[in-house]
């Protein structure tokens, strides 16, 4: 599975991006999907996350702003972002995993999000 990640750009405190993933295969065996994050010196750190049962999950910084999503028929993986924070400024990454282990093995490259204040 190879992933892109897209949808990145410069917003201002309050608006809203949709990021993609799309995986070139299917996404269908793919127990877990979820998006990272990467801030200028900071560590990744994991945003939401989706499984195959549909079983979702949030980091508590994003909860009630984020909604995460997957469309198996399309092999996409997306995250609506909204009330945009500047602290959300980060490199955003899709990630894939065959088991419920997460990170998985699969990383697609990172799209920027970059928010104003």
């Amino acid at each position: 599975v190879q992933l892109q990640a897209s949808g990145g750009g410069l917003m201002q405190t309050g608006g809203s991006l949709r990021l993609s993933c799309a995986a070139s295969g299917s996404i269908r065996g793919i127990e877990m999907m979820a998006w990272y994050r990467q801030a200028p010196g900071q560590q990744r750190e994991l945003v939401a996350t989706a499984s195959l049962g549909g079983w979702i999950n949030y980091a508590d910084s994003v909860k009630g702003r984020f909604t995460i999503s997957r469309d198996n028929a399309k092999n996409i993986l997306y995250l609506q972002m909204g009330d945009l924070r500047p602290e959300d400024t980060a490199v955003y990454y899709c990630n894939a995993a065959y088991t419920t282990v997460l990170p998985g093995r699969y990383w697609g490259r990172g799209t920027q999000v970059t928010v104003s204040s």
